[in-house]
């Protein structure tokens, strides 16, 4: 069978799924799943690259050895990071994870004396620490060699594309992620490169979506038992630019609809053919990112998932109960009525979740959870409540006010975070497709092979 492989990183996972799309019908299969780890070596925070390599390359080997016959292959990751190759093509040294430390501060440093509304107007990105940017000026005010070493910056799926192809390019909605595009031209902002005094040689040619970066390497081909060429090609290469190419699909009720990307990151927006780079968007909080197609994902960041996520990690250590239904139902019956700000720093990475939601309540004189199912509840309704925030304030920035929202990934599973949001609102919530990463991935691969026209050809998901 002929199959398209969509390769997913996510920040705690990785999967290879095979999709192919037949009579309207896109369909998946798992073919491998593993796990993706931050890895504290000394003074910061890896990922661990050569292990996720490896894991790539096995799920594409069991792809073959299932008997697909593979088409193409597209790779899709998180944002922000990226790893730094020599002259010689060899990788310098482990990925820094964008929760390492080594950006603290930096931002109010940078931008102490540079007009922020003004930088906004032309990238369009809010500013945060986690940013490519921020990253290399970390690097650079520490001197460090591999920074001079360097010959190419490669964002993550960037980097296993060209491990796989040998070919270097940065895809560009993984590229809009760094906070060094420019937001109307789609490409890099030189001014701001020099102006930061960045090496301008590590910023290569930008591809868009579709675009086959290169061939899989003889040398693979053959470990992988492969004796045919099989293109990379660049998909949405960051994970949510991917899973939004497949929001609404076939949804011809609303003529306004956002998007909400529930993972360990809710990502809350709409598609845009232009970027809105105005002081209200700006002191909003929204950022204009890169979508297929050349479109502008214009959303918020907002903290997801990732506060209950360590809440369960936390509760597994102590041998409390952990199982997802169990704690969705004993927060179905609380009735504590406490919102915390998701988005307050205090919930970022801290030693204890439980207390810092505990001297959040404390502090704000809210009622503090004694529970699971209290602390499960409280998470879900502040989501909720900053879900109706972000559709406010993204109303006042459009023309006309958004009709319908939909949830897609891995948390649209959440029936009770569903329904509070839904009821918090006041508008329709449709939940999924839940693998709505891998299914734009591969709809990407089909439209540059073509395979379909265009996405509106798809109706149904299995």
């Amino acid at each position: 069978m002929d199959v398209y492989l969509a390769i997913d990183f996510g920040a705690g996972s990785g999967r290879v799924m095979a999709g192919f799309v037949s009579e309207g019908m896109v369909n998946l299969e798992e073919i491998y799943r593993f796990p993706n780890r931050q890895v504290r070596l000394g003074d910061h925070l890896y990922w661990d690259f050569p292990a996720l390599f490896a894991d790539m390359k096995q799920g594409i080997r069991k792809a073959v050895q299932k008997g697909f016959h593979i088409k193409s292959i597209g790779i899709d990751t998180w944002g922000v990071d990226f790893g730094l190759i020599d002259k010689n093509g060899n990788l310098l040294g482990n990925p820094v994870c964008y929760r390492d430390s080594r950006t603290d501060g930096l931002p109010e440093e940078v931008f102490a004396n540079t007009d922020i509304s003004r930088h906004y107007a032309e990238v369009g990105i809010q500013v945060m620490a986690i940013n490519t940017l921020f990253q290399l000026c970390s690097m650079k005010k520490s001197d460090d060699i591999l920074l001079k070493m360097a010959d190419k910056l490669l964002f993550m799926p960037d980097l296993f594309s060209y491990f796989l192809t040998g070919t270097a390019n940065n895809e560009y909605t993984i590229a809009s992620t760094s906070e060094l595009l420019d937001a109307r031209s789609r490409t890099w902002n030189w001014e701001l490169i020099r102006q930061f005094g960045l090496p301008e040689s590590l910023f290569g040619e930008i591809v868009m979506p579709g675009t086959v970066r290169g061939r899989l390497k003889k040398d693979i081909a053959e470990e992988m038992g492969v004796d045919y060429e099989i293109d990379v090609i660049a998909v949405g290469s960051h994970d949510t630019a991917s899973a939004v190419f497949t929001a609404g699909l076939g949804d011809t009720r609303h003529s306004v609809s956002a998007f909400l990307s529930s993972g360990t990151w809710s990502l809350l927006g709409i598609e845009l053919d232009e970027p809105i780079l105005s002081e209200e968007a700006r002191l909003a909080g929204f950022t204009n990112e890169g979508g297929v197609g050349g479109k502008i994902r214009f959303l918020q960041n907002i903290t997801g998932l990732w506060i209950l996520q360590r809440l369960i990690a936390q509760w597994e250590e102590t041998h409390k109960e952990t199982g997802y239904d169990a704690l969705i139902s004993a927060a179905e019956d609380s009735d504590i009525t406490s919102v915390i700000d998701v988005d307050d720093p205090a919930f970022s990475c801290p030693a204890d979740m439980e207390h810092a939601i505990a001297d959040y309540c404390r502090v704000h004189n809210l009622q503090i959870p004694q529970t699971q199912g209290e602390y499960v509840r409280c998470v879900l309704q502040s989501l909720a409540h900053r879900y109706k925030l972000g559709i406010e304030q993204l109303n006042r920035l459009l023309p006309s006010p958004v009709e319908a929202l939909h949830i897609i990934g891995g948390g649209c599973r959440n029936g009770l975070l569903n329904r509070l949001t839904e009821d918090a609102l006041g508008i329709p919530v449709y939940a999924g497709p839940v693998e709505a990463t891998a299914i734009g991935n591969i709809l990407v691969q089909a439209l540059a092979k073509g395979e379909i026209k265009n996405r509106d050809e798809i109706t149904t998901i299995i």
